[in-house]
């Protein structure tokens, strides 16, 4: 025992002295880098205290690394042990100003450009396939029973005209009708003039009968005047082509007996096709009825096709995520054939609120029905007969009709600094000695190509920073100031929505929950099957991410919303829907695209139930963005530990992302008690 105990007190001596090291090194390291980043980048807050005592008063103490700590007096941080620094004031606003040099200006490869208001393009890319349109197929069917003597189109892929003999049919019944119709005729041709008028209708009514019987068995006018003058019986029949185009379906052989209504052909007009696109959701902001689609394929590279969108399913595929949009492609030459592959792009142009103009359009009447049809007058459709309607209730707007106010506000793409809940643009200060940037929060509409459309938040004519604002940034918060990361001073450091007071004592939740620790234990284990999945992704191992994706499942499912009373009950039924939702499109995944593509709003909702209820967890959970996890589109996700692990990327770049310093949740008493959550071996770190 005393052998034991010697080694332990050996390790811990030997543990502390590598503790007071290691402090050491990073007091030595911040002061060092602290000089060189200040001589390298000078930096101003706006405003500054007049007197030596003004500054004691007003001066506090933070983390370069972590912001939102907030102290009276200089220390450690208690979070990351790092030594605190002095806090500037920054005013009244929320993201103080940058001041530099024009030199650092160089280094940094700042560059701006302004804010615009004009009308911008977006380019949405469907896939899809040509098929055939459905309203262009016959059916020739028997109209009499029968025997199929002859079958002169004897397979499929025929090109027929109208008229075409297809079917030579033996009917008995036929030679019934025929027989019924010689005597008609005959009783007709015995009236005299000394026969009542009666008597005449009653044999013309019976006359005109029996032509419509024999019509109603595929008969047609010169056949049935055949048989009335020459008086011959015939127990055969001859089936034409009701329309001319393709058979595409032969559904029965000779000598076959055959019913009323029996297919015998599928015919189909390839004059005009169907190509029919799968759209995300996020592609309909930008496709309405009636725009113009140009695709290509596979069979004529370097050739473009167009056509017209006529319809937009109402219905989602819930399998897919996708809804079917549907083409009128004009095929004459008959080069497009059904089942081919095209890749198609849609061309919107965008206004003000994300409204699609098309100044062609302007004063026209469209039919809802066809597309195609366009008038410059009010009538009805040359096809359907239905009332043409102006083109603005499809979801239209022009220029020409609404002047300058429809053009909006334009931010190029790489100006905002995107954390998925908010969006920061660097502004240029003119007139200023030393260039000078303002950091502002903006409010972000819809993206179009290369742009942004700008709701709240800047104006036309002023110049943001397009080039380097990832380096102002991270300048902002390694002096401690509010930036991209970090909102506000003193914001909360702590998940579900908790802070730490200056005196270190943690708060009640914002919320006002009172969540109860089993079933912050119970999110615990959802996040511990979530943190599986992470891993899983991060590795690139699918088979083990379909596992993991059925533990998140099983994890939700067990979550008992009975513990949870009154406002808390009411706000986890709203998250738990979401959840469910998002926990099922990972169970239908097949793919790690499909997986990652289902991961990134599984995550977003996850860590605003953490905010919310808290978690159970013996290690503080992180929130990380990565900001080209989707091509250029950010993912963000959740993980213990500050090594970043991209689960997007997976090992093509593991590491590329950016730690928010503020953990979203922190260890408390109910995971010490109980073993804690969230460090299983998929967390990376």
């Amino acid at each position: 025992m005393a052998k034991k105990e010697k080694t332990r007190d050996l390790r811990s001596f030997i543990k502390g002295t590598v503790i007071q090291i290691i402090i050491l090194v990073l007091l030595l390291a911040s002061f060092v880098g602290g000089c060189v980043f200040r001589g390298f980048l000078p930096s101003e807050t706006v405003s500054s205290p007049e007197t030596e005592e003004d500054v004691k008063e007003q001066v506090r103490w933070t983390c370069s690394m972590h912001p939102a700590v907030d102290r009276e007096k200089p220390g450690l941080c208690p979070i990351c042990q790092m030594p605190l620094v002095p806090k500037e004031s920054g005013g009244d606003r929320e993201i103080p100003q940058f001041v530099t040099s024009k030199a650092a200006v160089e280094l940094m490869k700042l560059q701006t450009s302004p804010v615009e208001r004009r009308f911008a393009t977006a380019k949405v890319r469907l896939v899809g396939k040509v098929d055939f349109d459905e309203t262009r197929l016959s059916n020739i069917s028997a109209w009499v029973p029968g025997r199929l003597d002859r079958l002169y189109v004897d397979y499929t892929g025929i090109n027929v005209v109208k008229g075409d003999h297809m079917v030579y049919l033996y009917s008995p019944e036929l030679l019934a009708a025929q027989d019924e119709l010689k005597r008609a005729v005959q009783r007709v041709k015995g009236l005299n003039a000394q026969s009542s008028e009666l008597l005449r209708k009653t044999a013309e009514a019976n006359l005109e009968a029996t032509r419509s019987k024999l019509k109603r068995w595929g008969l047609n006018n010169s056949q049935i005047s055949q048989a009335e003058k020459t008086g011959t019986l015939s127990d055969h029949i001859t089936i034409y082509a009701p329309m001319g185009g393709t058979v595409i379906e032969k559904l029965a052989n000779e000598g076959q007996y055959v019913n009323i209504g029996t297919r015998i052909y599928t015919i189909a007009d390839l004059s005009q096709v169907w190509v029919k696109l799968d759209a995300y959701e996020s592609d309909l902001a930008w496709l309405r009825y009636g725009q113009k689609v140009t695709f290509t394929t596979e069979a004529y590279p370097g050739e473009s096709f167009e056509g017209k969108i006529a319809f937009i399913e109402p219905v989602l595929n819930p399998k897919t995520r996708t809804v079917k949009i549907r083409v009128n492609v004009p095929n004459h030459e008959g080069r497009l054939k059904p089942e081919m592959f095209v890749r198609a792009v849609v061309e919107s142009t965008v206004g003000q609120g994300g409204v699609i103009t098309d100044d062609s359009l302007a004063g026209k009447w469209i039919c809802r029905m066809h597309p195609s049809i366009i008038s410059d007058e009010k009538g009805s459709c040359d096809i359907c007969e239905m009332p043409l309607v102006p083109a603005e209730d499809v979801g239209y707007a022009t220029s020409s009709n609404q002047g300058n106010g429809l053009k909006p506000l334009l931010v190029p793409a790489t100006a905002p600094l995107i954390t998925g809940r908010r969006a920061i643009v660097y502004v240029e200060v003119p007139g200023q000695e030393r260039p000078t940037y303002d950091g502002r929060e903006v409010v972000l509409g819809l993206r179009a190509g290369d742009y942004y459309i700008v709701k709240e938040g800047l104006q036309e004519g002023e110049r943001v920073v397009t080039n380097g604002n990832f380096k102002i940034d991270s300048a902002m918060q390694l002096m401690a100031k509010p930036s991209m990361m970090s909102p506000q001073e003193g914001a909360s450091i702590t998940g579900h929505e908790q802070h730490m007071d200056p005196g270190g004592e943690d708060t009640a939740s914002e919320a006002g929950f009172d969540v109860p620790g089993e079933f912050k234990q119970q999110l615990g284990d959802l996040f511990d099957a979530y943190s599986s999945l992470h891993g899983a992704l991060v590795d690139d191992k699918e088979d083990d991410a379909k596992k993991a994706a059925s533990a998140t499942a099983d994890a939700l499912g067990r979550i008992d919303m009975a513990l949870l009373k009154g406002d808390a009950h009411m706000a986890w039924m709203g998250h738990a829907k979401v959840l469910e939702r998002e926990a099922g499109k990972l169970k239908a995944a097949s793919s790690l695209a499909e997986f990652r593509e289902a991961f990134s709003p599984l995550s977003d909702e996850l860590r605003e139930v953490i905010e919310t209820f808290g978690i159970a967890t013996d290690k503080p959970i992180y929130s990380v963005v990565c900001p080209m996890a989707f091509g250029s589109e950010a993912g963000w996700w959740l993980q213990t530990g500050m090594d970043v692990a991209n689960p997007y990327l997976g090992q093509m770049m593991p590491k590329c992302g950016e730690v928010d310093e503020t953990p979203v949740a922190v260890p408390d008493e109910s995971a010490e008690a109980n073993g804690g959550h969230a460090g299983g071996p998929s967390s990376h770190e």
